[in-house]
């Protein structure tokens, strides 16, 4: 029986059970398709990284000895629509049997589902084997309660599967060291070296451009630093492990002028396109600790962990929990554009500039540059979150939709109302002052709230707070925010509330 095996780009896991026998009857179909360019404008790294891994494991699978039928973007038998090139393959090669991994994103998942309703040949849908939950697990465990938490979602992570355990109880007596995870960059500091690995992906790059397929970002093609293989990111788990790790909780959400990458792990691309797993990068970083304790601090090591085991395991039972209709959640009413300089960077705001940039630059910004830069002005500004979604989801390299939305819409925006995060996460200057050297050099002024130099977070952070009171001013988290609301006299209140105003209509300006 000849049996076509789908294999999407995100789903790159050498490991899977697919491939512990060659068959001759078996095809792997792997396709680069303007479906996948085009649905939202991505960065110029991303669609060659993904690219690039997907050629790298389709090789690696033909040496192995399995059978490989590999679309090309330009190739000429390439219908660019999922669905059409499966028909047509399986009509060419006698396919008597369809089977594809389930997919990660919702719009993929209702393409398959439907398109297998209308086949008359046998098929069936597999698990990626990758992460540690099932789709419905996080639904099933918050079965009959009203909120969903994290904490406790990581706890029985933990727990389910001994990891930093010790029997019930964890194994330091505590099980969260987030607080210890919040220190500044120092005057002096020096980072470790990166993997000067690089790839020269110059072919790629002219095929997007005579395709016509639009990106954004820069690239320097001929020195590619992202892992396109199982072996390169695994040697980027254990240069993290080795040279980082150490630093990494102290520091995780620094940011710094001078700082691209800081202490941070790289491997989230390699991670969301299954090239490793989940398991086996806590698995590394535990035993790093183990074997050096007095070296690693068991802070920077659950910090990473809850990062793995509960933060991305938790946002992919949202997702699954929650769409379709996550998607469209506004839970703000918000409707504004995105200032025009989230394109380019060109804003004489200290901090969205660099983050912007660096984020043009590299396709990579960590995730407080994320939630608390841009997404935190965005937030501020009534941004429609569904233009954030666009932006965020084409802008990062390990941006696919189950984690980027959840993120986004969810913390970010809290365009969800609260099933993600407890409370909207914006802030002032003070924040970005305290976390960075960015207002150093600012045109803006991080201490002054109104005026000319005034920085635009400060009267916009207010602004926020006045105009969505009805629906904040019970949460327990923000309660102290409205009190030194009320506090500050009726002159003060309309000043900043005036400056607000005049930031929003000159937006573009900023």
């Amino acid at each position: 029986m000849h049996t076509l095996r789908l294999l999407l780009g995100d789903q790159l896991n050498a490991q899977h059970s697919w491939f512990d026998q060659t068959n001759d009857d078996t095809y792997y179909v792997m396709m680069e398709m303007r479906q996948e360019t085009d649905y939202v404008r991505h960065h110029v790294q991303k669609v060659v990284g993904f690219f690039a891994a997907m050629r790298a494991f389709a090789k690696e699978l033909e040496k192995q000895g399995h059978r490989v039928i590999y679309l090309k973007l330009n190739a000429k038998n390439n219908l660019q629509d999922l669905t059409k090139n499966l028909s047509q393959l399986i009509k060419e090669h006698n396919i008597e049997r369809f089977e594809y991994l389930l997919p990660d994103e919702y719009r993929l998942d209702e393409q398959l589902n439907e398109y297998c309703q209308t086949l008359d040949i046998p098929w069936k849908a597999y698990d990626t084997e990758h992460f540690y939950t099932t789709r419905d697990e996080l639904t099933d465990f918050f079965k009959g309660k009203k909120t969903y938490l994290m904490e406790s979602f990581y706890r029985h992570m933990r727990k389910k599967h001994d990891v930093l355990m010790d029997g019930k109880e964890p194994v330091t007596g505590q099980w969260n060291y987030d607080k210890e995870n919040r220190k500044t960059f120092p005057k002096q500091f020096k980072l470790p070296d990166r993997s000067s690995r690089t790839h020269d992906l110059s072919s790629l790059v002219q095929m997007l451009e005579a395709e016509g397929v639009e990106t954004m970002g820069k690239i320097d093609a001929e020195n590619y630093r992202w892992p396109i293989t199982r072996r390169e990111a695994l040697a980027d788990l254990q240069i993290f492990c080795e040279r980082f790790l150490t630093q990494f909780g102290d520091y995780q959400d620094a940011m710094h002028t001078e700082v691209v990458f800081g202490y941070h792990s790289l491997i989230s691309f390699a991670l969301n396109i299954k090239l490793i797993s989940p398991k086996e990068v806590i698995d590394r970083v535990i035993d790093t600790w183990q074997e050096g304790k007095e070296a690693v601090p068991f802070a920077a090591v659950e910090g990473f962990v809850r990062q793995i085991i509960g933060w991305r395991e938790f946002m992919r039972g949202i997702y699954w929990a929650k769409m379709p209709d996550y998607a469209k959640l506004n839970y703000f009413g918000h409707s504004r554009k995105l200032p025009q300089w989230y394109w380019t960077g060109d804003t004489k705001m200290s901090c969205l500039r660099h983050a912007i940039k660096q984020s043009l630059d590299y396709a990579y910004a960590h995730h407080i540059q994320r939630l608390m830069i841009t997404g935190n002005f965005a937030l501020l500004t009534q941004v429609d979150p569904t233009a954030v979604d666009a932006w965020y989801l084409g802008i990062y390299i390990d941006a696919i939709e189950w984690v980027e939305i959840t993120n986004t819409r969810g913390m970010s925006q809290f365009a969800d109302g609260g099933i993600v995060g407890s409370k909207p996460y914006v802030s002032s200057a003070n924040y970005i002052h305290k976390m960075s050297n960015y207002c150093s050099s600012c045109h803006y002024k991080a201490t002054q709230k109104t005026g000319d130099k005034a920085c635009p977070f400060n009267s916009l952070y207010w602004n926020f707070y006045d105009q969505h009171r009805k629906k904040l001013e019970k949460n327990p988290r923000i309660g102290m925010m409205y009190r030194t609301w009320d506090r500050m006299d009726a002159k003060t209140k309309t000043a900043l509330l005036q400056q607000a105003d005049k930031y929003l209509q000159e937006i573009d300006e900023l």
